[in-house]
């Protein structure tokens, strides 16, 4: 499915916070995507990789990736577009719903593959929906970044925006907890540094 600005003004330059926020985010999943991949990558090809790193990386897809910034997205970001327009069903907001509850399938098929990944029919669900996963949720990312966040941008206000974070910040301490964000830039980093640069040395 295609998705077009239509008729929105692309004059307007305010910084939109909230959404550059979202953005952040991205950047800090892509990371996790890249690493993803290379423990696939490595699991093809008959390599050992630990299994409590493979769970980590879940980890902060479930609760980083999906319940803290896929839920800020549903909870807040998605309704506000909708007040100012943006239809539920039929548009950009349906589709990247859609794809948020695939994501979570697939993020549940990997986890039942590492219930016995010595199995070579569970390493190969694994990489299968591992492969998957990445690629739906690159392509999300980008119609998210450039188009939906795009409309945001030029659809909302400085009050809107202001709302926004506060919204976003207060579901976060609320479901998540307060320091979450630094433990799971610190995990990525962390796995970063073990599964790609070490690796690519």
């Amino acid at each position: 499915m295609k998705f077009k600005l239509r008729n929105l003004k692309l004059t307007r330059r305010l910084i939109m916070k909230s959404v550059e926020l979202l953005m952040q985010e991205h950047r800090i999943i892509e990371l996790g995507l890249a690493v993803l991949e290379n423990i696939a990558d490595r699991l093809e090809q008959g390599e050992s990789v630990p299994v409590d790193k493979i769970i980590s990386l879940l980890d902060f897809f479930r609760v980083f990736a999906d319940k803290c910034h896929h839920a800020k997205e549903e909870k807040a970001l998605f309704p506000k577009l909708e007040t100012k327009g943006i239809p539920h069903e039929g548009g950009p907001i349906g589709v990247m719903l859609n794809e948020h509850e695939k994501g979570r399938i697939l993020q549940q098929q990997m986890r039942q593959a590492l219930s016995d990944p010595l199995e070579a029919k569970n390493r190969q669900n694994f990489v299968s929906s591992a492969r998957e996963y990445i690629t739906l949720l690159r392509q999300h990312i980008w119609k998210e970044d450039n188009v939906l966040f795009q409309m945001a941008k030029q659809l909302f206000n400085k009050s809107d925006d202001r709302e926004l974070i506060e919204t976003f910040e207060s579901y976060e301490q609320e479901q998540i907890g307060k320091h979450a964000h630094e433990h799971y830039h610190k995990l990525v980093y962390e796995l970063e540094a073990e599964f790609l640069l070490h690796h690519n040395n």
